[in-house]
């Protein structure tokens, strides 16, 4: 049920079923699956970021997706909501506002650097500007699904923000260097400015599957050289499971398409990667992405989905790591 239509409900109880006017308000399911985690400010897990490392970030989105969202005829709102605790972000739309909603809470985890904020909220953007898949409407049929969300995050927006100046300053995760990251934004991107980008928006994909785990209590260790293999017979519209969600973000980085290509509202091909376009990397992996062409599937999977087929479009982690050795809120997120 969507939050307009909730909130339909609500006035006809109240007012004995007069009519009342009320914006019409589509609510997306969140960053992250509902929970009912809290933090609140100066509480014993308030470990992430500060409040001003929080505006920080928020400014910066703004800045750079005011002025598009405005050449699309609408209004982008951030709300800012320091103080409440809840543990997630969503994105809203209401009217011709673009609205997402970021919570203090979320950003005092101790999972949450800066550069792991903006993902959210790029997350959070690109259920309004993520292009299709769009939902089938079963919270709003103006939103990009969650995948497509997770993809466009990386594909488009962090590397909008995270080329801002703004952004040279933003804490990083304290991850160890990731060999199998470094070898494939090298040979996507042979150095400089757009590898640096790959590499730091694939290491902010990796920081936020620690949020993740914690909401799950999950102990299971994700990797880059261990996509999920499962291959979808239909689009799936909700949250991915955690490694599913860790590749969607590393191909997104992966994937070569200039900014300039911008993704449709209605066709999932143009500002993408496919194989049918001749891509190799930076693809959707198929554990969510169900292509509209044969042509985007591995050809082993014609007629028939093969369990591991998704790990093609990486080829075997043994004989990359090998060569290294031859030589580093919808409502929720």
């Amino acid at each position: 049920m969507t939050r307009s239509v909730l909130m339909s409900l609500i006035a006809a109880l109240v007012f004995g079923g007069a009519a009342v006017r009320q914006p019409a308000v589509d609510v997306c399911p969140g960053f992250l699956p509902e929970n009912d985690m809290v933090i609140l400010a100066g509480s014993k897990d308030d470990k992430g970021i500060d409040q001003s490392q929080f505006n920080a970030v928020l400014d910066a989105v703004e800045k750079i997706y005011k002025p598009i969202v405005a050449a699309r005829g609408a209004v982008l709102s951030i709300e800012r909501k320091w103080d409440d605790g809840t543990v997630n972000a969503y994105a809203q739309q209401q009217g011709n506002k673009y609205i997402i909603s970021m919570f203090g809470g979320l950003a005092r985890h101790a999972a949450i650097t800066q550069d792991g904020f903006t993902l959210v909220a790029c997350h959070e953007m690109s259920h309004h500007l993520g292009g299709a898949p769009k939902s089938s409407g079963w919270f709003g049929s103006w939103a990009t699904i969650e995948g497509q969300a997770d993809y466009a995050a990386n594909l488009k927006c962090l590397r909008r923000v995270f080329a801002d100046v703004a952004a040279a300053k933003f804490s990083r995760p304290k991850l160890a260097a990731d060999p199998y990251a470094e070898k494939y934004c090298d040979d996507t991107f042979a150095g400089g400015k757009d590898r640096a980008l790959c590499l730091r928006g694939s290491m902010a994909g990796k920081s936020v599957t620690a949020l993740f785990k914690a909401l799950g209590n999950d102990e299971k260790e994700y990797k880059f050289e261990t996509p999920d293999p499962s291959v979808v017979s239909t689009m799936y519209e909700k949250h991915p499971k955690t490694q599913c969600r860790l590749d969607t973000y590393f191909q997104g980085s992966l994937c070569d398409k200039p900014l300039s290509q911008e993704v449709s509202d209605k066709d999932p091909v143009p500002g993408t990667c496919n194989a049918s376009a001749g891509d190799k990397l930076g693809t959707r992996p198929l554990c969510w992405y169900k292509p509209p062409v044969a042509a985007d599937l591995p050809e082993d999977m014609l007629g028939k989905p093969v369990a591991g087929a998704a790990v093609k479009s990486l080829g075997a982690p043994e004989s990359v790591l090998s060569t290294l050795k031859g030589q580093a809120l919808w409502k929720g997120l």
